[in-house]
Formats: C-alpha cells, sequence, structure tokens
C-alpha cells in the first residue's frame, strides 16, 4: 500500500474553480493506478476521475465530464484534480485511491487497497 494525503478542499461559489492535490509516498508511485472519488452525506461514494499508470486516456464520471481533469506528475508523487464551473452537487468529501499494477477495471472504488483520509469540498449557489 502507499500512503495518500489529500490537499486543497475548501468553499467556493458555483462556477468557480478547485484543484485538490493527493500526494503519495513510496519510490514506485508510477506503477499505481490512481483515482479520485466523492461522498456526499447520505449517499453512497462515488466514482469521479481515474487515471492508470500507462498514461491511458483518463476516465470521467459522465456527471463530471468536461469541467474536471485528473493529472499526475509521477516525479513529484501527485496526482491532481482541477475542478471548474463547480456546482452545488459537487458537494462532497473527496478522497484519492490508489493500487499497485496493471488494472482493467471499471474505476470500482472495492477495488482499491490505499485511501487518503479525503477533503472537503463545498460549493454554494
Amino acid at each position: 500500500q502507499v500512503q495518500l494525503v489529500e490537499s486543497g478542499g475548501g468553499l467556493v461559489q458555483a462556477g468557480g474553480s478547485l484543484r485538490l492535490s493527493c500526494a503519495a509516498s513510496g519510490r514506485t508511485f508510477s506503477s499505481y493506478v490512481t483515482a479520485w472519488f466523492r461522498q456526499a452525506p447520505g449517499n453512497e461514494r462515488e466514482f469521479v476521475a481515474g487515471i492508470r499508470y500507462n498514461g491511458a486516456t483518463p476516465n470521467y464520471a459522465d456527471s463530471v465530464k468536461g469541467r474536471f481533469t485528473i493529472s499526475r506528475d509521477n516525479a513529484k508523487n501527485t496526482v491532481n484534480l482541477q475542478m471548474n464551473s463547480l456546482k452545488p452537487e459537487d458537494t462532497a468529501v473527496y478522497s484519492c485511491a490508489a493500487r499497485l499494477g496493471y488494472y482493467g477495471g471499471n474505476f470500482d472504488a472495492r477495488d482499491f487497497d490505499s485511501w487518503g483520509q479525503g477533503t472537503q469540498v463545498t460549493v454554494s449557489s
């Protein structure tokens, strides 16, 4: 497993932007598949965006396509989530997750074994 620490959450008005970062420990981060998930009160955790270690095209939930961008910097052991045109329904605790090695799945949260503590994102109307 790898240790993950998120940062960058906060309060923003609808239409605004936030950039989340996830810093990972360890020297083999480039071999990890990484993703962002979110969970709003009373809702189940849902996939937001994911990026595989081999540089394949990122995956996005339909609800964030065109607004969110996931990127990773293997040299700095970070994965970022740029969130633009935020909506009140984007309010949630956002967590980054990682798993080692090849992954051909659909970014199901149950497939990830390393998780950060989460960071709160609140979008006001």
